[in-house]
């Protein structure tokens, strides 16, 4: 009958925890003040209330008001929008979230022990939020839409020191704890285990004297542990804290009812555990206080960053007199345009371009590279850096939270608020795991009270705490965000910067790499080297028309041609209306006015296909043809030029290989990746820049949107492709990719489409981005091991397996001891990233690459479609911005039928009749071609 009883409460306490723990929660809804959805969240052992409901598409305020102490909810982590912030101890902290989109956006403490969850419903009328859709290429919600208080100066809010005095507040309260726990274990403890082999007084063996020793541990070393435990379980988050208040409280209850009513037990079952409970919660304490030591130095990559930043700037200010003056202002009072002065020796306090002066730049703390960057006039500098030789004067262009610093830190931050794929695993695990070690403990006691031997109850009782006690959700929780955290600090301090968890992840499986040529495996700052006019023409006008064609470009190339025939003082005709075939070329009309001449002339610059293709003759005897291969063997660039539909010449550029490219691209294959490179420029020059760096595969006159389609064939043909650009034209290549880097410097840190931005612009940060990805996979996996292999093989001890085979039954104290160092020795392997050495992985089983499908891919330059009437002519090539003419773009266009030019009749430099029909052209020099044969032109 009893046996039955037993049975039946077990069944009724299983379906109450079962219900109580899984039953829906209760929504709450944010109500609307100042015109912005805010909801109040209490954090005190939970989040109250724990599902709050806001409308998709509007911004929302969450006050956390956190009325505790302690690590656990120290921070709130939002994994999906990239935002962890810290929430002080018994204080009020308000976190702004952009509008949210339609769906669930969970949260969770520090730990990952405490959960709770945003719903944004569909607004009314069928506004659904989807403007604030994560995609893969969009950055976090933090990155791209800072919340009203972003640019308030003070953007280091969240700054590690304050949660290290957080922390350090922490330590110190556990250490009391742990010493009155020690003083008073230590009596108990030692009467329980040496009182059988020596003889002790009599009182340290009484019952009621343990009992007096252990209530001070109980209600007040164990204080904090009850106090979060049960506020746990009362908000149905139950967490680490929860099972051993569960295990301690009862062995306590029942080493007391054993105290006061001996003689309602048998002879054999009335000793207490009294030293069990005191043990355990001393051990607890010590693991907690190893724990939250191991954790101070997680933090350590972002106080770096922040500690980079200076307090103060000299600032150059114009008197009233005529003469300067130079003030020292806090570095927040800087604003954009002021003039910044730095002595040699000196830190950069915000971005800026050089006005004046040269030195050497140490940029190492935000690149990662140790050698010195030299720096003039023009050139671009980056707070926090450090000026090592002369003395700069340079207009401040970020400040703030726009500076690099800023961005860095907060894509570092981001980061580590993400979550990584490999954790889904663990947190479906961890949202059953302790009301499954409940129902454990429960059901354990049952079984040894049916069949378990002599004395039954105490054996039941001794196997269900040894269950609660042993078990560790939080090794599970930490096992991956830790690793996450000091995987991407570790990537910042070396010039690397994930942008989520998942790239941190992805990095590691990438066998293919693309390789954008010009500013990724080049310098990115072509020069013109050499000049071939055609017949007819001259060096100086050639340069001078390829120079006015390329005048609005912000593409290296043009930047190479521009900047030689300012450099010669050539005057440059007016560019009055443009066309342009990205990756391909430019048409455009010169204005001969100015220049001593009359008229237009039709100009065309770009690679050789485009000329051709545009109907312009390329005489192979032209000596300028036969120089042209020529440079192209010896891996230049080379541009073509025509006029009014005759070939003019061709011009050399030259882009110095970075110095590590080499080296790194022998790094990938090395780890048997292989590697491609795609790159407009012609078959000589791409195979010489190929063979000098040592790619495995060239992909030559690749247009800007063939690159995506590459990468996409080779996810096809089954591979995991990294890209490698410059983020601008590459930016739908570095979408499609499993995994996007962008090169970057200086302000490019922010660019969005990647994945991972390589700060120094150096190939070797992409090596070092797969290498680390790989030991922060590898350490991920063994904190794993140790989490689940802990609680996998703990529990069944616990629960009483060896009992049958061997007669063993764990202690409560042992169970105590291993539950303390479990989660510690996650912490402490997870540490070890931050000093293990990265060692190359090689792919394991390399697929091979169908390079004739790929090349298949390649466009044929074709001439794009005519612009709308409406817009002016743009394109988006590398940088490119043109801008057509206001009052074209207002009239009526019409297609000069040779060159293709886009014109304004109005405007027109000649008209024919045919058949007809009057056709327009830009140049007189056109409209004589047309009138030599009319059909020829209208059928080419």
């Amino acid at each position: 009958m009893l046996n039955a009883i037993v049975v039946i409460v077990a069944v009724l306490v299983t379906a109450a925890i079962i219900w109580y723990f899984f039953a829906p929660a209760k929504a709450a809804h944010a109500s609307s003040e100042g015109g912005v959805q805010t909801a109040h969240i209490t954090v005190k052992g939970g989040y109250t209330p724990q599902l709050t409901e806001v409308e998709a598409g509007r911004p929302v305020r969450l006050v956390f008001d956190r009325q505790e102490g302690g690590e656990c909810s120290s921070h709130v982590v939002f994994a999906d929008l990239g935002i962890d912030r810290m929430l002080p101890a018994f204080e009020t902290t308000t976190l702004n979230l952009p509008p949210l989109q339609a769906g669930d956006h969970p949260f969770a403490c520090g730990m990952n022990m405490l959960h709770g969850m945003l719903r944004a419903l569909p607004a009314p009328g069928g506004a659904d939020g989807t403007a604030a859709t994560q995609t893969k290429t969009a950055p976090p919600a933090t990155a791209t839409q800072p919340s009203p208080e972003a640019h308030t100066g003070h953007e280091f809010r969240d700054d590690p020191a304050n949660e290290d005095r957080e922390r350090d507040k922490d330590i110190h309260s556990l250490t009391i704890r742990f010493v009155v726990a020690l003083i008073f274990t230590l009596p108990v403890f030692t009467a329980a285990m040496a009182g059988m082999f020596i003889h002790l007084p009599p009182v340290l063996m009484n019952p009621w004297t343990q009992l007096l020793l252990t209530l001070p541990v109980m209600l007040y070393s164990g204080w904090p542990i009850h106090r979060a435990g049960w506020l746990a379980l009362a908000h149905r988050s139950p967490e680490m804290n929860s099972l051993v208040t569960l295990g301690t409280c009862t062995a306590f209850l029942y080493s007391f009812f054993i105290t006061a009513f001996p003689e309602l037990l048998p002879a054999g079952s009335r000793d207490p555990y009294y030293e069990a409970v005191g043990t355990i919660i001393t051990l607890m304490l010590l693991g907690q206080i190893f724990e939250a030591r191991a954790q101070r130095g997680t933090g350590d990559a972002i106080r770096s960053l922040i500690g980079l930043r200076p307090k103060t700037a000299s600032v150059v200010r114009p008197g009233d007199d005529g003469h300067e003056s130079v003030e020292q202002v806090p570095v927040d009072d800087v604003s954009v345009g002021d003039i910044v002065l730095v002595h040699p020796g000196e830190k950069l306090p915000v971005d800026g371009l050089v006005v004046s002066g040269t030195s050497s730049v140490d940029e190492s703390m935000v690149t990662g590279e140790p050698m010195p960057v030299r720096k003039e006039t023009g050139d671009t500098v980056v707070g926090a850096t450090i000026n090592t030789s002369g003395s700069l004067r340079y207009r401040a262009t970020q400040v703030g939270q726009d500076t690099v610093l800023a961005q860095i830190i907060r894509l570092v931050k981001s980061a580590q608020a993400s979550k990584a794929p490999i954790q889904k695993l663990a947190d479906r695990i961890a949202s059953i795991f302790v009301p499954g070690v409940m129902l454990v403990a429960i059901w354990t006691f049952v079984i040894w009270w049916l069949i378990g031997p002599l004395p039954k109850g105490v054996n039941g009782i001794v196997a269900a705490v040894s269950v609660l006690v042993i078990a560790c959700p939080c090794a599970l929780g930490l096992a991956t965000p830790l690793s996450v955290t000091i995987g991407t600090g570790r990537g910042a301090r070396s010039g690397v910067l994930y942008r989520s968890a998942d790239a941190l992840q992805n990095a590691e499986a990438i066998d293919t790499v693309v390789l954008d040529k010009t500013g990724t495996i080049t310098v990115g700052k072509p020069e013109l080297t050499d000049t071939a006019a055609a017949e007819g023409f001259n060096a100086d006008r050639l340069l001078a028309l390829a120079a006015a064609a390329e005048g609005d470009s912000e593409h290296p190339l043009a930047k190479a041609i521009v900047g030689a025939a300012q450099k010669q003082d050539l005057r440059l005709g007016r560019s009055v209306a443009f066309e342009s075939v990205s990756g391909a070329g430019v048409n455009v009309l010169i204005d001969r006015k100015g220049l001593g001449g009359e008229g237009r002339e039709a100009v065309f610059v770009g690679n050789q296909s485009f000329l051709k293709s545009h109907g312009v003759a390329l005489p192979t005897s032209d000596a300028a043809l036969i120089r042209a291969q020529q440079w192209a063997s010896q891996g230049k660039t080379t541009v073509f030029v025509s006029v009014d539909g005759r070939f003019a010449g061709v011009l050399a550029v030259a882009d110095k290989v970075k110095p590590n490219s080499a080296k790194s691209i022998q790094a990938l294959k090395d780890r048997r990746i292989e590697t491609i490179m795609l790159t407009g420029d012609n078959e000589g020059t791409a195979r010489a820049v190929g063979a000098e760096v040592g790619v495995s595969q060239v992909i030559p006159q690749i247009h800007p949107e063939d690159k995506a389609h590459i990468v996409k064939a080779l996810q096809e043909q089954g591979h995991m492709v990294a890209m490698v650009g410059d983020g601008i034209n590459d930016a739908p290549a570095l979408a499609q990719a499993d995994l996007g880097m962008a090169v970057g410097t200086g302000t490019d840190v922010a660019i969005e489409s990647a994945d991972i931005t390589l700060v120094s612009g150096d190939l070797g940060s992409a090596v070092t981005a797969i290498d680390l990805s790989g030991a922060a996979m590898r350490n991920i996996h063994q904190n794993l091991w140790f989490a689940f292999g802990y609680n996998g093989l703990g529990i069944p001890i616990a629960a009483g397996v060896l009992y049958p085979f061997f007669g063993l039954l764990l202690n409560p104290m042992i169970a105590g001891a291993a539950m303390a160092f479990s989660s510690l020795s996650v912490v402490l392997n997870a540490n070890r990233l931050r000093v293990s050495p990265l060692k190359a992985r090689s792919v394991r089983n390399p697929k091979p690459i169908d390079m004739e499908a790929l090349r298949a891919l390649v466009s044929k330059p074709q001439p794009e479609p005519n612009p709308s009437p409406a817009t002016a002519i743009t394109t988006v090539d590398k940088g490119h911005q043109l801008k057509g003419s206001a009052d074209m773009a207002e009239n009526t266009m019409v297609t000069d039928p040779v060159c293709g030019m886009s014109i304004d009749p109005k405007t027109a430099a000649s008209s024919s009749e045919y058949e007809g029909k009057t056709y327009y052209f830009c140049s007189q020099g056109c409209a004589d071609t047309f009138n030599a044969d009319p059909a020829k032109v209208l059928n080419k």
